[in-house]
């Protein structure tokens, strides 16, 4: 039931209908700001966070924990992930924080943080290009990297590290799936101009997403619908599809980014058929 926004509210995203294509299990968060700052957050998840299709690289790697001198996170995913399967195989957390350890991102780090762990690098850019250039000078021959991540991604982290002469053990920690519940109804939303943006936070939702509908469909969107990415490696892959980016956080974080669409709508009339330029 769609919730009813007094004319007195005066919060950014008052009146606004934000669509969160996150995994469920993530979402909330995300949804809790939005609806803070006035917004009606609709969930439409394109992706599900599952095990991999096997766990023996994973358990067969932390069983080795010994032999690694890094160990790197990219992901909650891959944290929670790991939490599950030290537990199974009654391996300490303690293991892990004897290592040196990097992650992604804040919340990544904090989720390490959690199980006291204390995470040695995180770049100041949350993504693989930043997080290379944080471990460039630390990192070289004779060091064994393990890193944990979902079993299809972006390799620019293990060839770098390659090229730094360490050996990189990439084992699959999660996977993702495509989600494709409520079509007819996120169709019919989008095309009566009832959703004001549509959000990814990751390339996985961008593309899934995008491929629930035709590109006819798509550009019938533009103009109508902000887009709203986390970072520039989902943007991209957003634009692949024609759904040009129109807010950007500068610090790639879910907190980040609703706070850039809250100050995006801000400045936007309600009703309105322009935009403001991308807030970034």
């Amino acid at each position: 039931m769609a919730r009813i926004t007094r004319a007195t509210d005066k919060r950014p995203l008052a009146g606004r209908t934000i669509l969160v294509t996150r995994a469920t299990a993530q979402a909330q968060r995300f949804a809790q700001l939005l609806e803070g700052a006035g917004a009606r957050v609709v969930q439409a998840p394109t992706i599900a966070i599952e095990p991999p299709a096997s766990w023996e690289p994973l358990d067969a790697a932390l069983a080795a924990l010994d032999t690694f001198t890094w160990v790197i996170f990219t992901s909650v995913n891959g944290v929670l992930m790991v939490e599950r399967r030290l537990g199974a195989r009654g391996i300490p957390w303690s293991a892990v924080a004897k290592k040196r350890v990097a992650a992604i991102g804040p919340a990544t780090a904090e989720a390490l943080a959690e199980h006291g762990v204390r995470v040695e690098v995180v770049p100041g850019e949350y993504r693989a290009e930043g997080l290379v250039e944080r471990l460039r000078p630390l990192v070289g021959a004779g060091d064994r990297v393990l890193l944990p991540r979902a079993k299809e991604t972006r390799d620019v982290l293990v060839v770098e590290l390659r090229r730094l002469g360490a050996t990189v053990s990439e084992v699959p920690a999660y996977q993702t799936r495509r989600v494709e519940n409520g079509v007819e109804r996120l169709r019919e939303a989008l095309a009566a101009g009832a959703i004001d943006a549509v959000t990814f936070t990751s390339s996985s939702t961008a593309r899934n997403f995008a491929e629930l509908f035709s590109e006819e469909e798509r550009s019938a969107w533009r103009g109508r619908v902000a887009v709203a990415s986390i970072g520039p490696i989902t943007a991209a892959t957003a634009a692949e599809y024609g759904l040009a980016t129109d807010v950007m956080p500068s610090e790639y974080t879910i907190p980040a980014l609703a706070r850039a669409i809250a100050d995006y709508f801000s400045r936007v009339p309600k009703n309105a058929g322009r935009r403001p330029r991308r807030s970034e």
